[in-house]
């Protein structure tokens, strides 16, 4: 529903309640009918489209338990005002009885929070069998969800019964719609009863008896922590198929409920502890080391836990202070792409040992397709991939405020050019002046492609792609029930189909091959959801434009001309001195003034003076090719977990020394021999 639409409900809404009270003192029973039809009406579409306003009335009591209240009430002074001689003796029993509807509306959603409660796991599993857990199907989506649709339901015989009356002057009709919502209501309130004396699962005392038993049975070695909102997901699904390729047994750490759902396709144990004291299990398990994608608040819990080591890895590299933050120093390492980051650390001051810097390149960059020469066909294919605001309000974070329409302007105006843009997923979130300059540019982008034509593949690649649409969906669609919780879902992913995920990441690279032949070469596209990835647009471009950012060092790795917007108001000289990713760049001032000729240089490769600086640049950012980079990964994994046996063993026998004589001999004896029976039967190999 459009945003204007907001102040439209709001408006219907308030309208309703004043048309209801005046045709109840009026009486006026068409008013009546109508202005509680429009209430109710209005309600449904809340729920439906504006479920953010529903909160807000919420948050000045207002929700909509209480406008039911009131519409009922005024339904009723309506009914008394009609009938004023049956006021007392006839319509009694049915004010108390809708009284009584309402104790039971009451009952049942506090029986449905008890029901939630022994329905939520102290932790929740992915890729883990929790069949042991007792786990049943959570009760259905209406007796289990907020208060306000299940009472809009129920009640509705009731108003119907109540407006019949009305009209009619026959209190038969609100007896027996109020009865029938009294009878919805004990059936609701009967079927949670039921589920909260019957059919239980585990208590929380279980789950966690259970889970360090797993633990125990597993023995994971390494893992990956992260921590952040739903639109953050995309820093941990970089890592996956990175963190599924190392040795030793890995493990995936979340805290947050929500992001169970939010990870990719993947085969590895998933867990998510939201409370520190759960989290603090994790010491005496067999987990050496974490690596961190990204910093959050949260991260300071897990990294008080002393026998395990931590690794920050980040998300991508640029050259803005995100990418050398002074949160870094509390992991034990910090593992970087290449010379460039260690580099970064140094020069930014922040605290980081230069020993506990790691160069392990960038696992991810595989796929990225190496430049092949210059556009072959009738269209050069650039890819605008601003970056968004950032926190700070530095106005050189994006180009997309000061420089991105005149960007798009001046590459819609080449008839030669096909534009993919494919901007942040958070443009906008922090300065609502890029969410604007976003809107307007792709509707430059639209207006563009209705005056282009050109011929179109034909219907056998639509097929294709729907193909292979089906495939991908039919391996990644959520099979969950609807209505379904956290603990329903967490059964029904404890056991994926054996190379699930390789069987994904095939799928999605045939749909992502089938959805470029789908669209003509000549038409410029706006891509604003997860897929195609942006590693997927990289192949498909002949030049980059974006920001000084991760994409562009990640971009580098196909060594394919890029451009950088500048709009730091810094010089060009000092722009490439404060920023090194963007020393094999051409840099764009706002007005996109160069773009002609970034353009003739990317289709007349004698005229692009760059190609060695790219060729260098890449090797200072990225780091070597040999040993590849997933090889150092595994590498630098190793190391980390040795020097976290070297502490446990350092630590155990510092405890042993404490001990007096006799019972550190035994201690010791006991400690030998249950290492050796470890070792026999090779339950916590190394990394």
């Amino acid at each position: 529903m459009r945003p204007a639409a907001k102040p439209f409900l709001i408006f219907a809404l308030a309208a309703s309640f004043v048309a209801q009270a005046t045709a109840a003192l009026l009486p006026n029973v068409p008013l009546l009918i109508a202005a509680t039809a429009t209430g109710l009406a209005t309600e449904a579409a809340l729920h439906r489209w504006q479920p953010g306003l529903n909160s807000q009335f919420t948050k000045v009591r207002a929700d909509v338990t209480v406008r039911q209240v009131i519409r009922d009430l005024l339904l009723v002074v309506g009914v008394l005002e009609l009938d004023s001689q049956q006021r007392e003796t006839g319509y009694l029993p049915l004010v108390c009885a809708l009284l009584f509807f309402y104790a039971l509306h009451f009952a049942g959603h506090a029986t449905a929070i008890l029901v939630r409660a022994s329905r939520t796991m102290p932790l929740l599993t992915r890729n883990i069998d929790a069949s042991a857990l007792r786990i049943t199907p959570a009760p259905p989506a209406l007796l289990m969800g907020g208060p306000g649709p299940r009472l809009l339901l129920f009640g509705l015989p009731a108003t119907a019964g109540l407006l019949t009356t009305a009209a009619s002057d026959e209190p038969e009709f609100a007896a027996a719609g109020i009865g029938l919502s009294v009878l919805l209501a004990c059936a609701g309130l009967a079927v949670l009863l039921w589920r909260l004396a019957r059919r239980r699962p585990a208590s929380q005392e279980q789950v966690l008896a259970w889970f360090d038993a797993w633990l125990a049975e597993y023995q994971p070695t390494v893992g990956m922590y992260f921590s952040g909102g739903s639109s953050s997901a995309y820093q941990a699904n970089m890592w996956l198929e990175t963190l599924a390729r190392t040795d030793g047994r890995p493990l995936i750490l979340l805290r947050e409920r929500f992001m169970m759902q939010k990870i990719g396709a993947t085969d590895i144990p998933i867990v998510c502890i939201p409370r520190v004291a759960q989290l603090m299990r994790l010491e005496h398990s067999t987990l050496k080391m974490l690596i961190h994608p990204a910093n959050s608040g949260k991260t300071s819990q897990v990294l008080r836990i002393p026998t395990i080591k931590h690794a920050f890895v980040n998300h991508g590299e640029s050259d803005k202070l995100s990418s050398c933050n002074p949160y870094a120093k509390a992991y034990d390492e910090v593992w970087v792409a290449g010379p460039a980051a260690r580099e970064r650390y140094a020069q930014a001051e922040v605290g980081i040992d230069d020993r506990d810097v790691v160069e392990i390149g960038r696992p991810q960059l595989a796929p990225i397709a190496p430049y092949a020469g210059p556009p072959t066909g009738p269209h050069t294919t650039v890819l605008y991939a601003p970056t968004w605001e950032g926190w700070d309000g530095n106005p050189g974070n994006t180009s997309v405020i000061l420089a991105g329409e005149n960007i798009v302007r001046a590459l819609l105006a080449d008839p030669g050019v096909r534009l993919v843009y494919k901007p942040h997923p958070m443009t906008g979130s922090v300065d609502p002046r890029a969410g604007a300059a976003n809107e307007r540019m792709q509707e430059l982008i639209r207006e563009a492609n209705h005056r282009r034509t050109g011929s179109r593949p034909g219907p056998e690649a639509a097929a294709a792609l729907a193909l292979r649409t089906a495939e991908l969906e039919g391996i990644t669609a959520s099979s969950f029930r609807k209505g379904s919780d956290d603990a329903e879902r967490m059964l029904a992913q404890s056991a994926p189909p054996a190379g699930r995920a390789e069987a994904v990441a095939a799928a999605t690279a045939a749909w992502e091959e089938a959805y470029w032949e789908s669209l003509p070469d000549w038409e410029h596209q706006i891509i604003t959801t997860p897929q195609p990835a942006l590693y997927a647009c990289f192949n498909q471009a002949d030049l980059l434009i974006s920001d000084v950012s991760s994409v562009v060092t990640d971009y580098l790795a196909s060594e394919k001309p890029y451009a950088v917007a500048n709009t730091s108001e810094l010089p060009e000289d000092a722009f490439r001195e404060a920023f090194p990713t963007v020393r094999a760049a051409t840099i764009l001032t706002p007005d996109a003034e160069g773009v002609a000729a970034l353009l003739h240089s990317v289709r007349n490769p004698e005229h692009d003076t760059l190609v060695r600086s790219r060729a260098e640049l890449k090797l200072h950012l990225l780091g070597p090719s040999d040993p590849p980079s997933l090889e150092r990964f595994n590498e630098a994994a190793r190391s980390l977990c040795a020097r976290a046996d070297g502490h446990r063993a350092r630590m155990a026998q510092r405890m042993l020394s404490m001990i007096p004589a006799p019972r550190a001999a035994v201690a010791e004896e006991t400690t030998t021999s249950a290492e050796a029976s470890k070792s026999l039967l090779n339950v916590a190999p190394e990394v």
